[in-house]
């Protein structure tokens, strides 16, 4: 029995070559493949400086780091996603504050947002979940009124767009994952795309180790033309021209990616579509979303029987996310159920179910029948 994964994937001859013919040249770390690739997500993303990376928690790491965020400062954010969303902005000391979801499409309520926001809020990190992306002109009205930031966490959304502008250009600062199950992949990978020049300038010295390279910064000003000093720590997030090279490919394929997604995407909702025990995902106004997962409800308590049956017939379903502060290295620092009702009723019933480019006709035709079989 062939076993379907929930996400994979998509590699062509082309990709394979790109890759091989960094290693015949001169470069395998970072090089002038990673510099082409980040041109390329800048203009992907509406102009602005892209900073590369080594994943996309990573890149979360480095955005929270570039906007100064430290002890005392609060971020808000949405309980639905992975954890990294939370845990990168924890780790520099700050303090989160978990925000509801829409019930309808999982994406973080600007309502709920209002609420929990205070003067402390340095940045309100948003989560484009399944692939559509939130309500950023409200999100950023909100930020704007206590001097915060905007943060578009969209590892699930590289290559859609809302309002009409890409993703990239939604938010003050943008994370994106290249990990083989997302939209396209270098392997491992990710990016920070950031407006504000001197923020981006930051993303880049802190995923470089820390090193300022620019003379005219330097305090140390009688060494010699070698001479390279830090300011601030650092950390070695820097992407590989191996990985760079695999991405530029996959750019070129980003639109077919995004169109077969759609089209999969159209026929699981055609076959779902007023199923007793079934909700299809609901899509948001002004949004065009890239759909990176297939979030199926299942309702009436049903949703790990289907998992398991599911499971057993080799179709990969899989369940996007426990909400972040069930983790225990939340609940142990007094987080507790029930703070989150949309996000913890969504939770219980969301099983995505398999979504990637590569997906053929007759594997979505199997998909379907085995789910609409179990459901009876």
């Amino acid at each position: 029995m062939t076993v379907l994964p929930y996400g994979r994937q998509s590699i062509s001859e082309e990709d394979i070559a790109a890759v091989t013919a960094v290693l015949r040249g001169d470069w395998l770390t970072t090089g002038p493949a990673v510099t082409a690739f980040e041109t390329a997500i800048s203009e992907l993303s509406g102009g602005h400086r892209a900073v590369s990376c080594t994943s996309g928690t990573a890149a979360l790491h480095i955005a929270y780091a570039a906007l100064g965020l430290g002890p005392g400062d609060e971020v808000v954010t949405t309980p639905m996603t992975f954890v990294a969303t939370a845990s990168c902005a924890a780790l520099l000391g700050a303090r989160i504050i978990f925000a509801d979801i829409d019930y309808e499409t999982g994406l973080l309520d600007p309502s709920a947002v209002d609420a929990a926001l205070t003067e402390r809020c340095r940045v309100i990190t948003a989560v484009d979940y399944a692939g559509q992306s939130a309500d950023y002109p409200a999100l950023q009205s909100l930020a704007d009124r206590v001097g915060a930031k905007t943060l578009a966490d969209a590892a699930h959304s590289v290559g859609g767009s809302a309002y009409g502008r890409p993703v990239g250009d939604l938010a003050d600062v943008t994370t994106m994952s290249f990990f083989p199950t997302k939209n396209l992949t270098t392997g491992e990978g990710g990016a920070v795309v950031c407006k504000d020049p001197e923020i981006a300038q930051r993303a880049h010295e802190f995923h470089f180790i820390g090193l300022v390279r620019d003379p005219s910064r330097f305090e140390l000003t009688d060494e010699g033309p070698w001479h390279q000093e830090v300011h601030e720590y650092g950390v070695n997030y820097r992407l590989t021209d191996l990985g760079a090279a695999l991405g530029l490919s996959q750019l070129r394929r980003l639109a077919e990616f995004k169109r077969r997604r759609a089209e999969i995407t159209a026929r699981y909702n055609a076959a779902f579509a007023g199923v007793d025990g079934l909700r299809t995902p609901v899509q948001g106004a002004d949004v065009d979303p890239m759909w990176h997962l297939y979030p199926l409800r299942v309702l009436g308590g049903r949703r790990r029987e289907l998992f398991e049956r599911m499971r057993a017939a080799g179709i990969g379903v899989q369940v996007n996310y426990i909400p972040v502060y069930w983790h225990p290295v939340f609940a142990r620092q007094g987080y507790r159920r029930g703070l989150c009702p949309n996000a913890e009723r969504f939770y219980a019933e969301e099983l995505s179910l398999p979504l990637y480019p590569d997906l053929t006709d007759g594997d979505v035709d199997r998909v379907i029948e085995t789910l609409l079989n179990l459901v009876g």
